[in-house]
């Protein structure tokens, strides 16, 4: 056993945080590590903890936080926790997942799959560099949801943009590890899809699943499952099992009955689940009783093969060990099969409709008798029936004619749970995932029955609600679809696919989300709310230019002006309706947003006026996230029009107006959009400290937890630009490991931070690095944005760090307004600044021109206002006012110009900027190139 002092300070940090349920992504943001370290560290524990898999491992926190139990208790319940005999077993199956990619372990019921699998993977875990994975699928009920059950065990929460199996395809893509699955049979189609795209994905993850028949799957291997072995001596397995399981009760039996029980183990098929039932009853039955139990004429199952006979000896150990219970024990062990995971007494109380005092007596005889495991938790005893025992209690179920009234409490249990789940608190995640499995299988009984369908719709809203509060946004979505279909009302219809559509917006999934809007006016119309269609179209029309990166199949322009010309005419005189088609005007006929599919120039004074009626009739409907939609066009106009400072502003405004919305799906979509828009307006109006507040809380966002590249890119731009160079590699790691784990996207929205990593790295002389991250850019993609705007600012300051201040002229040579709208947008400024200090160092005949034409157009801008004057004076050989914009540099948060400035001025204070930019960890300056005199 491992104790306390085996876990470092690092794993105790870990283990911490899988206790508050985080995924592996959101422990190595709040610990500032790799995903891949974490995944290390969980491995890790999970083999010091001896925990079958996370779940397990998160009860032990409260245990085993500081110096921990000297002798932890062990996680698997004690009929799973010691391993029996099957040696040959155990090697041959040891050996076919060393030489196959997938095999399966099958058998019957009973027959000891689950064990024989685990000690197997346990044996077998030093040849995985990447870990053994434990996932049980009995809890699963939905076919679709095997991807979430093997990322729930991975630690791997759902990236944007990618469904789970993507996402845990993703995750395994490199790794060397073995996944267990454990427990097949009843979602075989499920898992055969899901091993499908795994196994051609991932050549170096090996998988061993269990199931009653095999899966039918490419590479895979069957490995029939044996009954234990039954030596006519005695010397047996199933003997061995026997002795030690009666043991465990209270009744060791004496050596010298041996072959009395190699008896009973024969008549029982050597099936390990028959065995431990009979090992149960032994002190109260002895041998004689269970000999003559298992002599009685039993219910039987009849015909099939040898198989179906082993099954027989484990249904009628099943039979007896039931006949033997009291009426009330029977009753609750058939009612508490419909729960799908681990349950408490007082939740067996509520769905059974009996005292929870009596159900805790009964469930504590019932384990007893080996017919359900125990698992003590921080929160209480929970307990649970091995899936056969299960499966029979359900069959008893519907034998006692009980299923359907079973069913019904359980269903009215999970519609309680889940309203009262509503309310979120600090044990929020860990209540949630407690419950989740069983909503999930009370929404799938109940979506099949007409009778249930209006709860049904109910619990399938609560569960959309619930799982995108988890960052499920996956299934949130898929939820929201299913209740729209379950609901009699096409207007509820509507609102749950508007719903979708805005958790789609969350994934990044532009296409659903255009889908989505469609489906909802075609319900709008159903129901007879024609505004309410008007609304739609225009919302999927303003949806297809707002979030045209997001789209994989783009809707064209003609596509977006037959909806906009459709909403326009069913809108009417409804304001929501106006405001909704003024904007997608705005969008489509103006290109505010500067769309894929928009036209490469607009005209700015129409551009501006489209926004502002959008942003006025947006107003007047008191709906904040009809208004930060229309501010986000205006903020798009203000930008072309080159008002950086009114840009900033709107973009202040929009965070203002979404600070007080309620969390919803439609809600986090814009305030993330709004963060982001806001952190990069700051930056371009010279605003380090804000663009550095907004970048930081989006980077924060639990949303975006599995979509590090996407949450931290702005803040390595604004990061890069100060001079934060720490900050910018620790989150360069985040940034990095992220994209890779999501599969390299190439996304606009990246390659100003990649180009910021990789202009640190310059600044730095590591030039390993800066070639790692000028392949991130290029498998970005070039662009004229990267050409024209943030790489000619990059560029330049590099040039410029390195004296070639002739070289970053050049690289800024043409005038903003060529290229206006890659340069308007953040960067305007900085080039403008940029290029105006190139021109004064590269002594330029037109430097004096540059320098007049920049103070007027970075007026007002702390940061490049300090640059241009900066260069005026280096311009005028003026030592005294350059040294001045030292003190304008720190108080607006750039500490590389603030140095920079130092060694400009020259003298003892190019020392002291060599040495501040020595601690910034950069390397030297060159000394600037001054021109030759006339």
């Amino acid at each position: 056993m491992v104790t306390g002092t085996d876990i470092s300070p690092r794993e105790a940090e870990v283990l911490e945080l899988v206790g508050a349920h985080l995924s592996n992504a959101e422990i190595g943001a709040r610990l500032y590590i790799s995903v891949r370290t974490v995944e290390s560290h969980v491995s890790s524990l999970l083999r010091k903890l001896e925990a079958p898999d996370r779940r397990a491992l998160a009860r032990r926190v409260p245990e085993s936080s500081g110096a921990g139990p000297s002798h932890p208790a062990p996680v698997l319940p004690a009929s799973l926790t010691s391993f029996v005999g099957r040696g040959s077993e155990r090697a041959e199956l040891t050996g076919m997942i060393k030489t196959h990619r997938q095999v399966t372990a099958t058998g019957p019921g009973g027959v000891g799959k689950t064990r024989l699998a685990l000690a197997v993977a346990a044996e077998a875990a030093g040849e995985y560099a990447d870990g053994v994975w434990f996932v049980d699928l009995v809890p699963v009920t939905d076919p679709g949801m095997i991807a979430a059950a093997v990322a729930g065990a991975l630690g791997l929460g759902e990236q944007p943009g990618r469904d789970m199996t993507a996402s845990v395809v993703g995750a395994l893509a490199d790794r060397q590890a073995l996944l267990v699955l454990d427990n097949c049979e009843h979602v075989v189609d499920g898992v055969a899809l899901f091993l499908g795209r795994l196994l051609a994905a991932c050549p170096r993850v090996t998988v061993l699943a269990t199931s009653r028949a095999r899966l039918m799957v490419p590479f895979e291997r069957v490995y029939p499952v044996p009954p234990l072995s039954l030596a006519a001596d005695g010397g047996s397995d199933a003997v061995a099992l026997f002795m030690e399981r009666a043991a465990a009760v209270g009744r060791p039996p004496d050596l010298l009955l041996r072959d009395r029980i190699a008896s009973i183990c024969e008549r029982l098929d050597g099936m390990a689940l028959a065995i431990e039932l009979a090992a149960a009853r032994y002190p109260t039955l002895g041998l004689d009783g269970i000999t003559a139990a298992l002599s009685h004429p039993l219910r039987m199952l009849t015909g099939g093969s040898r198989a179906d006979e082993r099954h027989r000896s484990v249904r009628a150990a099943l039979d007896w060990s039931h006949a033997l219970l009291e009426p009330a024990d029977r009753a609750l062990l058939r009612r508490v099969s419909v729960f799908a995971a681990s349950f408490t007494a007082a939740a067996a109380a509520e769905v059974t409709g009996a005292e929870e005092g009596m159900v805790a007596d009964v469930l504590a005889r019932l384990a007893e008798q080996s017919l359900l495991v125990v698992t003590a938790t921080p929160g209480g005893t929970e307990y649970r029936a091995l899936e056969t025992i299960r499966q029979y209690g359900t069959e008893r179920l519907a034998e006692a004619g009980e299923l359907a009234d079973a069913r019904s409490r359980h269903l009215r249990w999970c519609l309680e749970r889940a309203a009262g789940l509503a309310v979120a608190g600090p044990d929020w995640r860990a209540r949630f995932d407690l419950v989740a499995d069983d909503l999930r299988a009370a929404l799938v009984w109940a979506a099949d029955r007409p009778e249930r369908r209006a709860d049904a719709c109910e619990l399938a809203r609560h569960l959309a609600e619930l799982s995108f509060t988890r960052n499920l946004v996956g299934e949130s979505q898929r939820h929201f679809e299913q209740a729209a279909e379950l609901a009699t009302d096409p207007a509820v219809t509507a609102s749950m696919l508007r719903q979708a559509a805005a958790v789609a917006g969350c994934r990044t999934a532009g296409d659903d989300m255009y889908r989505l809007h469609l489906a909802a006016a075609d319900a709008a119309r159903r129901s007879g709310d024609s505004v309410g269609a008007a609304a739609d179209l225009a919302t999927a029309a303003t949806v297809a230019f707002r979030f045209s990166t997001m789209f994989v199949r783009l809707p064209s322009g003609e596509e977006a002006l037959e909806l906009v010309a459709e909403a326009r005419e069913r809108a009417g005189d409804d304001p929501v309706a106006q405001a909704a088609v003024a904007l997608a005007e705005a969008a489509v006929l103006a290109d505010a947003f500067g769309a894929a599919q928009g036209p490469p120039g607009n005209a700015v004074p129409e551009t501006t006026a489209y926004a502002e009626r959008a942003v006025e009739l947006a107003r007047r409907t008191g709906d904040p996230l009809a208004e930060s939609a229309a501010l986000d066009a205006l903020t798009g106009a203000q930008s072309w029009a080159g008002d950086t400072f009114a840009t900033a502003a709107t973009a202040r405004r929009r965070i203002t107006i979404l600070s007080s919305t309620p969390i919803s799906p439609a809600g986090t979509h814009e305030l993330i959009d709004a963060l982001g828009i806001a952190a990069e307006a700051a930056l371009g109006a010279g605003d380090v400290r804000d663009a550095r507040r907004w970048a930081r809380r989006l980077a924060g966002h639990p949303s975006l937890a599995e979509a590090g590249h996407r949450a931290t890119c702005r803040l390595l731009m604004v990061d890069a630009l100060a001079g934060d160079v720490d900050e910018v590699l620790t989150g360069g790691v985040r940034f990095l490991d992220a994209w890779q784990r999501a599969g390299s996207p190439s996304r606009s929205l990246l390659r100003p931070a990649a180009a910021a990593v990789a202009m640190i790295h310059d600044l730095r002389d590591d030039h390993a690095a800066r070639r790692e991250w000028r392949e991130v850019l290029d498998r970005l993609g070039a662009t004229p944005e990267h050409t024209f705007g943030y790489g000619a600012v990059f560029d330049s300051m590099v040039l410029l760090h390195r004296g070639r201040a002739s070289e970053a002229l050049r690289r800024m040579t043409p005038e903003p307004e060529q290229v206006w709208k890659w340069v308007t947008w953040i960067w305007h400024h900085w080039y403008v600044a940029l290029r105006a200090e190139a021109a004064v160092l590269a002594g330029s005949p037109g430097a004096c021109d540059r320098l007049a034409e920049a103070r007027t157009i970075v007026a007002g801008n702390p940061v490049a206002g300090a640059i241009v004057e900066r260069a005026g004076a280096l311009f005028d050989d003026d030592r005294e006012r350059v040294l001045a914009t030292v003190d304008a540099f720190d108080a607006a948060g750039c500490r590389y110009q603030s140095a920079r400035t130092l060694v400009l001025a020259g003298g003892d204070h190019a020392a002291r900027g060599a040495a501040v930019l020595a601690g910034l960890g950069l390397a030297p300056m060159a000394p600037p190139v001054r021109p030759a005199a006339p």
